[in-house]
């Protein structure tokens, strides 16, 4: 007798998305130095029909609600989880601006260990990153 087929968390939430025929999802990820930049590819992928997530806070720029630092840290911390949960609802993932670095590399991993396609808007930084 074979076991029955266990269904993941990741494959029933594809499955509601195709049963709701969700547009497609795309997750922003890159330095959050490119806010304008991925305010600008919201635009273009909410015109194309796309549903976009992105990042909501720029911790570089000063807001009084990550004015403290030990605040800021753990607030970080929550909004890197944050991120992952969209990578992992989202059905792509489109990388901006023109630097990767280690925050943005490990959301690109996420990404592609989770099966998700990710395209570059500046194809120099390319597929390796």
């Amino acid at each position: 007798m074979s076991s029955p087929q266990v269904i993941t968390p990741v494959e029933k939430l594809a499955e509601a998305k195709k049963q709701l025929s969700f547009p497609c999802i795309v997750v922003i990820c890159g330095s959050t130095r490119f806010m304008a930049e991925m305010a600008e590819a919201d635009l273009r992928e909410t015109k194309a029909g796309r549903i976009v997530v992105k990042p909501g806070c720029d911790l570089k720029s000063p807001h009084e609600l990550w004015s403290d630092p030990v605040e800021a840290e753990a607030l970080k911390v929550r909004l890197d989880e944050l991120h992952r949960s969209k990578i992992l609802l989202a059905d792509e993932v489109l990388v901006v601006g023109d630097y990767i670095g280690d925050s943005t590399r490990a959301e690109i991993a996420y990404a592609r260990s989770l099966g998700r396609p990710v395209r570059f808007a500046h194809p120099e930084v390319g597929p390796d990153a």
